[in-house]
């Protein structure tokens, strides 16, 4: 806890720097603009609200529970042209096809996921696992993400994420699933199920638990308080859920994201996304060495104006955090359930 050390990320086959002694120095860096707490629940300039106007000129249903919809400016089209041939072998490309859709969790901007009722939580994970069904027919990976908050990227204050789906495995989805099948082929058992288990036995990095999940700042986190999100049987995809197991996963986030909020009293900024095992041709193959799990990583390092950077070293070396994965855990574990608001 006071001394710099390294940590191994199995999932990643990679090393992280821990320096907690760092996290007493003086702050004298750039400070970030607190998200506005006066955000209207509904704005007709805001395309994502019911009844908008987008800015391909569609307007959107008066819905009322989730919505899906293509993203106006897709990154992945699926009738891109193949690239030309290369001539060298250090100039390589590859096709890449697929499509990005947009989901809207609820119609009211003024809400945010731990602010939803369980009911409503359990919709939006009823409609991840719709579109990991239907988008996973066809494509080997799904990516559902969310970036919430200004600071993370996301331009419009309204309760959504994202649906990537592409004809190639993203790199951290090759990674994870290299890592994974070597633990199983190592030791029988899968990574992170192992993992879990370990997690739920020591406490000290748990921060949630229930009967089916729990959420831990992994061993080797980078971020201050990124987290695991785990569920407790071996489960491959998040299309596998039972119901009961939907249910217990919608009081696990909202647990979870109460806390976070509370943290610092403020709407907390965070990328978050599922991890599961491939789809497409991958639904015929043996995927066991994979285990569903959700990666949370937020920036905010000591209050709601204070961030973590990843430049520097951690850019041009290896990363390193500020303060023990074991001092986030504790810290997060202590606050309360219900929300400051």
């Amino acid at each position: 806890a006071e001394h710099q050390h390294v940590r191994y990320n199995p999932l990643r086959d990679d090393w992280v720097l821990v320096s907690a002694h760092r996290v007493k120095r003086p702050w004298q860096g750039q400070l970030e603009k607190p998200p506005p707490e006066d955000v209207p629940r509904w704005d007709p300039k805001n395309p994502l609200c019911p009844g908008a106007t987008r800015a391909n000129g569609e307007v959107n249903p008066q819905y009322e529970g989730t919505f899906v919809f293509p993203n106006d400016f897709p990154a992945l089209q699926p009738d891109a042209p193949e690239p030309d041939d290369s001539d060298h072998p250090l100039f390589r490309a590859a096709p890449a096809r697929g499509v990005c859709k947009v989901m809207c969790f609820h119609p009211w901007s003024d809400l945010t996921l731990p602010l939803m009722s369980l009911p409503e939580i359990r919709a939006v994970i009823d409609a991840w696992a719709e579109l990991m069904t239907e988008l996973g027919a066809s494509y080997p990976w799904v990516q559902i993400f969310e970036n919430k908050g200004a600071m993370m990227g996301c331009s419009n204050p309204h309760p959504h994420c994202q649906v990537w789906a592409s004809s190639f495995l993203p790199n951290e989805a090759c990674l994870e699933d290299r890592t994974q099948r070597q633990h199983l082929s190592r030791h029988g058992v899968p990574m992170l199920l192992e993992y879990a288990e370990q997690e739920a036995r020591r406490k000290e990095r748990l921060v949630v638990e229930n009967a089916d999940w729990l959420v831990v700042v992994p061993y080797w986190a980078t971020w201050p308080y990124q987290t695991l999100l785990l569920p407790r049987r071996h489960v491959c995809r998040l299309q596998d859920l039972s119901d009961s197991e939907r249910d217990s996963l919608a009081s696990i986030m909202q647990r979870l994201l109460v806390k976070y909020d509370n943290l610092f009293e403020v709407s907390f900024p965070y990328s978050m996304g599922w991890h599961g095992a491939p789809t497409g041709t991958f639904l015929e193959e043996d995927c066991k060495h994979w285990q569903l799990h959700a990666h949370y990583y937020p920036p905010l390092l000591r209050s709601a104006t204070v961030r973590k950077f990843m430049v520097g070293y951690e850019m041009l070396a290896q990363v390193q955090r500020d303060l023990t994965p074991e001092q986030a855990a504790e810290r997060l574990r202590s606050l309360p359930e219900v929300h400051y608001k």
